[in-house]
């Protein structure tokens, strides 16, 4: 008998990946590095450039989302020490010079703008000596710009969170614009590598590279995981495009008519070659102006070629009005309205906001205008704050202010009037807070009162002075009985009633 003992093998401890292993959809379609765009983007131009709603859901998105403004605010309510007023000036200024060309806000409104468009927008970013973000350019011309794949290797990038410094692998994709047969290279932003924006390669170590020839980097706002994005209505296609046929097929009846409007009907009989010709002229040319208060004159002749001159069957013309065949009103009515409300539901959005209903009242859309903030614009400017204070921003480690896009104010006055009629019964309104609703709603700044009471709660202070007011108005009457009762001589009723008046007294001193 042999005895063995067998020991557990030693496995290498458990260690977390520092990079990402997933293989994404496009990395195993591409041949090449090179990504080409599922859907044409000059289709989807041409699509919102002929459609009826398209353009107006766009308009909402971009006046909305970011056509309030953007605006800095401290993250914290915290008292204000000189080192967090110095930072929040700076983040304005840094806000406020991005582009000199146009106010901050517009460059992303044109972001929203061609991210509707195409499903995906692009800015240009430039950065000053010391590595930060000094300048952004939207680009313009979005269909000429190409991406890659994420590209081999692995790049140490520094992102700062909460003011520490956290270190990540990535891997970074590369960008070219292709216009009028030039083309310039661009990196991925956050890349720190040195790229020749004249042919996309990086520098090698020990290599340089004049400053004019290094390229920018470019930061994509894309809806969707895929590379180019998606356009939100992209299952709207057919319909997009179904109505702008119905379009074109109603425009060309207006301009050329459908139906024949009348049949000339010759009986026994067949129109001369010079009036056929007269009457095909009369058609071509009844379009217009030209048209107007014209006439012609018709003959005919005998089918038979006899000659004698007692023919009593002679050629007969008859004119019937077709008219009440021909189209009244567009075509295709219920199909456009359809398509219309088809591609609101994609934005989410409703008739008030795209100027296509006036059967509304103050609640209906008020609601609506709620409904739309909460579920819409409110996510989308959250998510374009996150980018520019998390991304864009990032490299400038603010600790104290945040960027954010501003929107409008949507209180119903009715609603606040009730809450607050409320609260200041429960005795929870005070008058430094009534001022600020106050001048709040009227677009001033407020500023509160220095005294204690502007502390109180107002049905306190009242419910105070009212019991003072009835202590003093009924010991004044007490006092009026006392004389009263005193000039009629009754000494018993005096001295009750002083009894009375001095307890009073007390009671309204606490005592």
């Amino acid at each position: 008998m042999q005895v063995r003992v067998i020991k557990e093998r030693q496995q290498a401890p458990v260690q977390k990946a520092e990079t990402p292993t997933q293989i994404t959809t496009q990395e195993a379609r591409n041949a090449g590095d090179w990504i080409t765009p599922v859907n044409d983007m000059l289709g989807l131009e041409a699509l919102v450039e002929n459609s009826t709603i398209l353009p107006q859901c766009i308009r909402a998105y971009k006046n909305n989302i970011a056509g309030f403004g953007i605006g800095v605010r401290y993250i914290e309510d915290v008292e204000e020490t000189p080192e967090m007023a110095a930072e929040f000036q700076r983040a304005q200024e840094i806000i406020e010079l991005l582009n000199i060309e146009q106010d901050t806000k517009e460059v992303f409104e044109d972001i929203i703008e061609a991210r509707e468009t195409y499903g995906i927008s692009y800015i240009e970013v430039i950065r000053n000596a010391i590595g930060e973000v000094t300048q952004i350019e939207f680009l313009k011309e979005t269909p000429s710009i190409q991406k890659t794949r994420p590209l081999e290797p692995y790049v140490s990038t520094t992102y700062y969170h909460h003011g520490q410094a956290q270190v990540f692998q990535k891997k970074f994709c590369k960008y070219k614009q292709d216009v009028g047969g030039k083309t310039v290279y661009f990196r991925e932003f956050g890349d720190p590598r040195i790229m020749d924006m004249r042919d996309g390669k990086y520098l090698e170590d020990g290599q340089t590279l004049e400053l004019t020839y290094q390229a920018n980097e470019i930061m994509e706002f894309a809806i969707g995981t895929k590379p180019y994005g998606t356009v939100r209505w992209i299952g709207q296609i057919l319909g997009v495009d179904g109505s702008r046929r119905a379009e074109n097929l109603n425009n060309n009846y207006f301009r050329n008519g459908r139906h024949t409007p009348l049949l000339i009907m010759v009986e026994g009989g067949t129109l001369t070659d010079e009036s056929y010709e007269k009457l095909q002229h009369y058609m071509d040319e009844i379009k217009g102006e030209a048209g107007q208060h014209a006439f012609i004159i018709l003959e005919t002749e005998a089918t038979d070629a006899r000659t004698d001159f007692d023919q009593q069957d002679k050629p007969k013309v008859e004119i019937k009005d077709l008219a009440s065949i021909l189209q009244k009103d567009e075509l295709f009515q219920g199909y456009l309205d359809n398509n219309r409300r088809k591609v609101q539901s994609a934005f989410q959005l409703p008739d008030l906001y795209v100027g296509y209903t006036t059967d509304f009242n103050r609640a209906t859309a008020q609601t609506a205008q709620e409904v739309t903030e909460e579920q819409v614009f409110q996510p989308e400017r959250r998510s374009l704050a996150w980018a520019v204070n998390n991304r864009l921003l990032n490299g400038y480690q603010f600790k104290y202010v945040e960027a954010y896009f501003l929107e409008p104010d949507i209180s119903n006055p009715d609603d606040l009037v009730k809450i607050l009629t409320v609260c200041n019964n429960a005795g929870g309104l005070t008058p430094n807070k009534a001022k600020q609703i106050l001048l709040s709603a009227i677009g001033e700044v407020s500023e509160d009162y220095p005294e204690e009471w502007g502390d109180i709660p107002l049905a306190y202070s009242k419910s105070q002075s009212s019991a003072g007011l009835d202590f003093g108005n009924l010991t004044m009457s007490l006092q009026q009985q006392i004389e009263k009762a005193a000039s009629n001589r009754d000494d018993a009723v005096v001295a009750v009633m002083k009894e009375v008046k001095k307890l009073l007294l007390d009671i309204d001193k606490g005592e």
